[in-house]
């Protein structure tokens, strides 16, 4: 038996496009992987810093456009007395202004702007607050004061995030649909192009086994050569997202602030996309191979 004879598959027209292929395969899984990490984040960000809060609003007097501070103690004492709030405190009004400064643009001088007070609320996790009660105890003592739940608009939000991704995880499965596809495909026209080498070999005492790892490792290499294309398209491709991210103040969703983790998975990623090739390419040459005479 002779020990290595290599099938000339270099020189295969028909696989030339894989790499090209795989490095779109591996572009479009980063930017879906990316993004599904940037979701994960910014969903348990608002998590945690909405999580277990309230803010309480109190509209301004109409006639005098300023809250009293007698609304402001009855509020506070209100919700202080209510059980389940651990904290209640008064935003200054210097920071209620710079909450609608991206709004209003430059406000110096407009002090005296008729705006609401607001009071943030912390509370226990592990004790159920009634909120329509509390807005009605509310309505009662202090006219005009609102209760906003953030956890009404932080469950919708989340809804819509995880629902996005969902859709990226549909992405990748379809790349990687796509991707065994493609290699099957391009396996099964290459045992076809060398069918009779493969018959010569098997003459000569050659296993099925040997003839597949000759396409597992030419796929390999295929898969790497273009992965690593792939990644390397993607990468720019991320930091003009993170420019624009940053110019529209979208700091919560940053592409690049990711645990060391996460940076070594989108590393591997053409190396699991090549090992992916590699191992539907044996696979298919096994079992094309049992099935011939």
């Amino acid at each position: 038996m002779i020990n290595r004879i290599d099938l000339p598959l270099d020189h295969d027209a028909h696989a030339r496009f894989l790499p090209w292929l795989i490095a779109f395969m591996v572009y479009l899984a980063v930017l879906a992987v990316v993004g599904i990490m940037v979701l994960s984040k910014t969903v348990n960000n608002w998590d945690r810093g909405v999580s277990g809060t309230l803010t309480v609003q109190l509209a301004p007097d109409q006639k005098t456009d300023a809250v009293s501070k007698s609304a402001i103690q009855e509020t506070l004492e209100v919700l202080r007395s209510t059980p389940g709030v651990i904290e209640a405190s008064l935003v200054s009004e210097n920071d209620t202004l710079s909450l609608v400064e991206p709004w209003l643009g430059d406000i110096a001088g407009m002090a005296d702007l008729p705006l609401p007070r607001l009071i943030d609320v912390t509370m226990d996790v592990d004790v159920r607050v009634d909120i329509d009660a509390l807005n009605q105890r509310l309505a009662i003592s202090v006219p005009g004061a609102s209760v906003d739940d953030h956890g009404v608009w932080l469950d919708r939000l989340v809804r819509m995030l995880q629902t996005l991704q969902w859709i990226a995880i549909s992405v990748v499965t379809v790349i990687v649909l796509v991707t065994v596809g493609t290699v099957v495909f391009t396996t099964k026209t290459g045992l076809a192009v060398h069918g009779e080498a493969i018959q010569v070999l098997h003459l000569i005492g050659a296993q099925d086994s040997y003839v597949a790892r000759q396409f597992a490792s030419r796929a390999l290499w295929l898969g790497l050569r273009g992965g690593l294309t792939g990644l390397l398209f993607a990468i720019p491709t991320l930091y003009a997202i993170r420019f624009y991210a940053s110019h529209m103040q979208l700091g919560s969703l940053s592409v690049t602030d990711f645990a060391a983790y996460q940076y070594l998975l989108i590393a591997v990623l053409p190396v699991i996309v090549a090992i992916i090739a590699m191992m539907t390419a044996r696979n298919t040459v096994l079992r094309t191979l049992a099935r011939m005479p």
